[in-house]
């Protein structure tokens, strides 16, 4: 079953981010990650419970190769760009 990492950005330092993701996109890939949406522009419909401001989902076969993604040392060394650069809210739901 495919698993969909959803993040929300909201880029503080837009300059330092591309470093992150200049890294983060191979990773992904050799992961077995697919972006389907990086950055595009957002239509909100309903804000109740949060309201989003860049959006990137990430599909991956499963939850075993999103979780191996996530947590190699090559990501999570990384991380600290991206922490650096933005505040985000991530999040990993198993799909179709």
């Amino acid at each position: 079953m495919a698993t969909y990492l959803i993040v929300d950005t909201l880029l503080d330092q837009p300059e330092i981010y591309e470093e992150y993701k200049l890294k983060a996109k191979p990773l992904v890939e050799q992961y077995g990650g697919e972006y389907l949406a990086r950055g595009g522009n957002l239509i909100l419909k309903e804000t109740d419970l949060w309201s989003p401001t860049r959006m990137v989902l990430v599909r991956f076969p499963d939850t075993a190769s999103a979780t191996r993604f996530y947590e190699s040392a090559e990501y999570q060394a990384i991380l600290p760009i991206s922490k650096q650069s933005a505040r985000r809210t991530m999040v990993m739901l198993e799909g179709i």
